[in-house]
């Protein structure tokens, strides 16, 4: 089976990380989907768009979900749009490199619902480390070896 296409959930995606995917979709020759709330600069290439929905609590998420097929690839660090589109035969890849799978997508899920519970009963929790130099090479070996294998 091979990608069929690369789905963004772009309103939260680094610059840098659409970037490494333009430059991937061109030299692959795959259609990439940028999904935001908002208009998304996109540079000129007939395997590049962008899709702009409305305004919204996961609008963007619904959308990707309702498109994608299997095969395709979605790049998000979100971890119920990444369940959803498992389940759906879709492979998922976050920013920073991690593929999700069915076999760690229950983990991270429970982790995420654990992390929330911390956060609503008022434990600062702090965020996600600053997208790195590392994160941006793993991301983009990641992204050659689906690319090679699919």
């Amino acid at each position: 089976m091979s990608i069929g296409q690369i789905w963004v959930d772009a309103d939260a995606c680094p610059k840098v990380i659409k970037e490494i995917l333009f430059r991937a979709a061109n030299r692959v020759e795959l259609p990439l989907i940028l999904v935001a709330n908002q208009p998304m600069q996109t540079p000129g290439s007939r395997f590049i768009r962008s899709a702009q929905v409305g305004a919204g609590f996961d609008v963007a998420d619904n959308y990707i979900v309702q498109q994608a097929v299997p095969g395709d690839l979605v790049i998000t660090a979100d971890i119920p749009l990444a369940d959803e589109v498992i389940s759906k035969g879709c492979l998922a890849l976050n920013p920073r490199g991690d593929l999700y799978t069915k076999e760690n997508i229950r983990q991270r899920l429970n982790m995420r619902d654990f992390m929330d519970s911390l956060r609503s009963s008022g434990i600062n929790t702090g965020g996600p480390a600053p997208l790195g130099q590392a994160d941006r090479q793993a991301f983009a070996n990641q992204l050659d070896r689906l690319l090679a294998r699919y």
